[in-house]
């Protein structure tokens, strides 16, 4: 993998974890608020397929070593 790459995939990791964040401070607020359950539903759904596509970046970045 070039180093370009790399840093385009750092980048991507970056941009989502902060994404994946304010999610999270959102969903806290729409609790703290007594939003509608169902909409909180859909909110963790978002963050959850952002934290797997956190984990799959993070894959791609760190080798796999075979020990």
């Amino acid at each position: 993998m070039s180093e370009q790459e790399q840093a385009d995939i750092r980048l991507e990791y970056s941009r989502l974890k902060q994404e994946h964040a304010d999610f999270d401070a959102a969903i806290n607020a729409m609790i703290a608020m007594g939003c509608d359950p169902l909409q909180i539903q859909r909110m963790k759904k978002k963050k959850l397929f952002l934290k797997d596509r956190l984990m799959a970046l993070e894959d791609r970045i760190i080798p796999d070593i075979i020990a």
